[in-house]
């Protein structure tokens, strides 16, 4: 499955109140990345990795993120590409290092 045929099928289980969908999907988004935090929280209090868990939770971001881009009528695809593009600058630059948006 590529990227946009994620997206499209990732649609079919949207439920969320329409006039409210960017507040609960970037929500939604950061409570997903919050629980992936917490999962590496607990390695460093209990000395252990629970790792399928983690793998369940990057889906869950993931979905976030499909829906965010179907709201702004992007494909997941060319979100993807321009973040390598930019990614792939800022190496030939030697900025990956760096700090700010625009380096």
């Amino acid at each position: 499955m590529n990227m946009n045929e994620y997206q499209e099928k990732a649609a079919e289980t949207a439920i969320f109140p329409e006039k409210e969908a960017l507040s609960y999907l970037a929500l939604g988004l950061t409570g997903e990345a919050g629980e992936v935090a917490n999962k590496v929280k607990k390695l460093i209090r209990d000395g252990h990795l629970d790792t399928t868990s983690i793998i369940d939770e990057l889906g869950d971001v993931m979905w976030y993120v499909a829906m965010l881009c179907d709201y702004f009528k992007v494909d997941l695809k060319y979100v993807a590409n321009m973040n390598l593009y930019k990614l792939n600058n800022r190496k030939k630059a030697g900025t990956l290092g760096g700090s700010g948006d625009k380096r």
